[in-house]
């Protein structure tokens, strides 16, 4: 079974991040962690021994930072996907970051539901990817924006969406909220996608208007009513 998992080499230098980060990956079905590494140049030496199939990365780590290891991977053109999972929130950290080839990039502090899409959209990238032979444009398309397999889409209804709206990320909310099993709320789901709790309350409504989740309101205790939304 180990065979067929995504295998995971972790490079962070605070002990207690990385045991919380082995905990949220060892939680989601298909990833292993088969190491972990506390600065840069450890971290290189266990990808070029270990071969791991994805690298959950920090960039403020001692001996050479994440920026360089992502750089040096890239060099030597190790096989191997890269996560950025870090503090750094910077714009000029995030374009070089994103531009040597990560697949995702992880603010720190983050909810384990942020971590688990990532992870999720990266095991569904990779399968498609191994199981495809050549590819045309649509399936690159379905592969690079996540549209594959996806029961209910905005263009099989032939609705224009509104102003500021895009389809790629109403497709990441209408999966997000149909993998969960309890209902959200906009504040939840802005996590768990990685945006702002006012755009994730305009998708949500946008949804909710066309159909394809329902809203569900929770009376606590003291306050007002609480708008949460389930898949239908």
């Amino acid at each position: 079974m180990a065979n067929s998992m995504i295998k995971v080499l972790l490079i962070e230098d605070d002990p207690m991040v990385q045991e919380v980060n082995k905990q949220f990956i060892d939680s989601v079905e298909g990833f292993l962690v088969i190491d972990k590494a506390s600065n840069g140049k450890e971290g290189i030496e266990k990808v070029q021994q270990l071969q791991p199939d994805l690298v959950l990365l920090d960039i403020y780590i001692p001996s050479q930072d994440g920026i360089s290891v992502l750089q040096q991977i890239r060099s030597e053109q190790l096989t191997v996907d890269v996560i950025a999972v870090t503090a750094a929130n910077d714009k000029q950290t995030i374009r070089t970051i994103l531009q040597q080839g990560a697949v995702d990039y992880i603010m720190k502090p983050f909810q384990f539901e942020r971590m688990k899409h990532a992870l999720e959209q990266y095991k569904r990238y990779r399968t498609r990817l191994e199981e495809e032979g050549a590819m045309n444009q649509q399936s690159l398309d379905e592969l690079l924006h996540n549209q594959a397999n996806q029961e209910e889409r905005i263009s099989d209804k032939q609705h224009d969406l509104p102003k500021g709206l895009n389809e790629v990320t109403l497709n990441q909310i209408r999966e997000y909220i149909s993998n969960q099993q309890q209902s959200q709320s906009a504040e939840e789901v802005a996590i768990g996608i990685g945006i702002a709790r006012v755009t994730a309350r305009r998708y949500l409504e946008y949804l909710k208007e066309v159909g394809d989740i329902r809203l569900s309101i929770q009376y606590g205790g003291v306050g007002r009513p609480m708008n949460r939304y389930v898949r239908k």
